[in-house]
Order: C-alpha cells, then sequence, then structure tokens
C-alpha cells in the first residue's frame, strides 16, 4: 500500500513592497509571498496529490500570477515524494489519461515493466511544475525518479530501455 503526500492550501496576497520580501513580480507594482507556509498531511489514498493553488490576483486588466520556483517547503516535500515511492514519474496527464505523447511514452515503458509506478499531474499546478525544473536541474516533462534519485526524461528513459539498462536499474530499486 502506497502512501500519499499532500500539501495543504497554498494562499497569495498581495504585501507592501519592502526589501526583506522574496517574490517581486509585475514591474514591482504586486508582492507576492506564501502564507502560510505550506504544511505537509500523510493521506492514504493511493493517488499522490499536491493540493496547492496560487489565487489569482487582478490589477486593472492584467492577471498575475507567482512562480516562485523551488521553494524550501517544496523542496522537502519533494524529497519525501520521491523518497516514499520505488518509481514516480512527474508528468503531463496521469497514467490512465496521459496529456502528452512524450509522457504516454514513459508511462508504457514502465507498465510494459511491470513495475508499481506513481504518477504526478504537473498540469495541475504551476508552482510544482516549475519548482520540479529547479529540483531536477532538467527543464521539461516527464521527469522520471528511481529510488529516490532523478533519472532522466522521455528520450533517456527511452534509451535505457531499449538497452536493458532501465530493466535492471526498476529491478535493483525493488529489492532495495
Amino acid at each position: 500500500m502506497s502512501s500519499c503526500w499532500c500539501i495543504k492550501p497554498f494562499n497569495l496576497h498581495p504585501t507592501i513592497p519592502s526589501s526583506s520580501s522574496s517574490h517581486s513580480h509585475l514591474r514591482g507594482t504586486l508582492f507576492l509571498q506564501p502564507s502560510p507556509p505550506l504544511a505537509l498531511t500523510q493521506n492514504n489514498n493511493k493517488k499522490l496529490l499536491f493540493q496547492f493553488h496560487p489565487k489569482q490576483h487582478k490589477r486593472a486588466s492584467t492577471i498575475v500570477r507567482c512562480s516562485s520556483g523551488l521553494t524550501p517547503q517544496l523542496k522537502s516535500t519533494l524529497d519525501k515524494v520521491v523518497t516514499s515511492n520505488k518509481v514516480v514519474l512527474f508528468m503531463k496527464g496521469t497514467k490512465d489519461f496521459p496529456q502528452c505523447g512524450f509522457s504516454n511514452t514513459v508511462v508504457q515503458i514502465l507498465k510494459s515493466l511491470n513495475v508499481p509506478f506513481e504518477t504526478i499531474n504537473i498540469l495541475e499546478n504551476e508552482l510544482l511544475r516549475q519548482g520540479l525544473k529547479e529540483y531536477s536541474s532538467w527543464p521539461t516533462f516527464p521527469q522520471l525518479y528511481i529510488d529516490g534519485e532523478f533519472f532522466g526524461g522521455c528520450d533517456i528513459t527511452v534509451e535505457a530501455y531499449q538497452k536493458g539498462e532501465l530493466q535492471e536499474l526498476v529491478e535493483k530499486a525493488m529489492l532495495s
């Protein structure tokens, strides 16, 4: 039975500009900060959920979204997610409904190996998507993690699968 990690709502609110503000956006006219800090909860569902959604703020006709990247709280959560599951795929869509050909390719490879794996839909959360790019130092999706380590994207996964290296690595991870 796999664990599920959730993040409680991530609320953004305008604050007065100050030198201590960590997130400035849109020509310095609106400053956003997370409040309260991300809180991690454990859930026994089989899905991995990231439930933090920045609110949109309107200023004149401009919609502003905070894309703060990798926060310490998000890094901690991602560390826990990738180390608590042997195989995790951050992808566009879900394993049952991939929304990208590259994500679908990796899902089909993992299914063909009969390996249990978790998927996280990065399309549901912009902060997660941007933070993951920094976390892995990899700019595209899908991103595959095996035994707590970043493995690669679609091309690397396909190449390792064709050479038989992916199966060996996954089998080794399942035994550890």
